[in-house]
């Protein structure tokens, strides 16, 4: 492999993990809390449909993560009224909300078929993005990229760190503890829900503005169910997310590297590389159960209700 080669796969491959990065921060917060939230797949969507048309109407990419963030709330506000005020069931709301999605979203981005916008540009560092092979390593990346490693600093030192942190997690532990010392535990579930709502429909605009700067139905490839999966791989921590991030990320852009290079291995079989990786990641992970349960929420799943 060239050097031009490796740094493009690098370059790549955090471009492909930055979505992933995104969403599966918003569904950990959201977890700690002790709500699991399916609906990644639907939510993600339907911010890369609302994030493009908004992008393509107003001209301005701001507007439209704002409007995907948006977008991704009202999503996980359907949801938290589901499940934390009526206490409908977790899982089988959270699929609701995913097929909700992918039909809410096709039937928005109709009239959006085949229309583009620029791509979400690049940053340039004075003499830092000019360094052989570390400047387009490190230096020559969007916005969001950087953004979502901060992203993940600033998750895992509000899980460890901070007041809330420490109510989330304990809301997430024992919520009947938490109100019996007058914690407002559906009021902070609604928060986290919302913010995980926030982060998915971020992650999908990342999708339709930056990796593939159009909108297509069903975009995500299942890239909501692999944020999921990422929590678990994570045991529930910022810096596995990351690692699971980019490793699956590696793998999809490996995929394309491996047709580029023309591999004699059937396309189909490629595509279901990154697919593969995650099956095989969580089967090794959880060969051993005491390392999902010593991390795993205790209350993860299990409605609420305040007596």
């Amino acid at each position: 492999m060239t050097t031009e080669l490796l740094i493009a796969f690098l370059a790549s491959t955090a471009g492909a993990a930055t979505p992933l990065v995104v969403a599966s921060m918003g569904e950990l917060v959201t977890e700690r809390s002790g709500v699991l939230n399916l609906g990644m797949e639907g939510m993600m969507l339907v911010g890369a449909v609302v994030g493009f048309g908004v992008t393509l109407s107003t001209g301005q990419m701001s507007l439209g993560l704002l409007a995907a963030m948006l977008a991704g709330m009202a999503m996980a506000l359907i949801f938290g009224f589901l499940v934390l005020t009526l206490q409908t069931n977790q899982v089988a709301t959270g699929l609701a909300l995913t097929l909700f999605g992918i039909g809410l979203s096709a039937y928005m981005g109709r009239g959006l078929v085949g229309q583009t916008v620029a791509p979400m540009p690049h940053l340039e560092f004075p003499l830092l993005s000019q360094l052989p092979f570390v400047g387009p390593l490190l230096f020559r990346f969007d916005g969001m990229v950087y953004a979502s490693l901060a992203l993940a600093l600033l998750v895992a030192y509000l899980l460890a760190r901070t007041r809330l942190g420490l109510l989330i997690r304990a809301v997430g532990e024992a919520p009947q503890a938490a109100h019996a010392i007058g914690y407002p535990v559906i009021g902070l579930r609604y928060g986290t829900v919302l913010f995980g709502g926030a982060l998915a429909g971020l992650g999908g605009a990342y999708l339709s503005l930056a990796l593939t700067p159009m909108w297509v139905e069903g975009m995500t490839a299942g890239r909501g169910w692999i944020a999921l999966a990422q929590v678990v791989f994570a045991t529930w921590k910022p810096r596995g997310v990351v690692l699971g991030a980019y490793l699956f990320g590696g793998v999809t852009v490996l995929q394309f590297h491996g047709q580029g290079m023309g591999l004699a291995i059937p396309a189909e079989f490629l595509s279901m590389l990154p697919y593969l990786a995650t099956i095989v990641v969580l089967m090794i992970i959880c060969r051993n159960p005491q390392t999902i349960l010593l991390n795993k929420p205790v209350s993860l799943g299990q409605n609420f209700k305040p007596e």
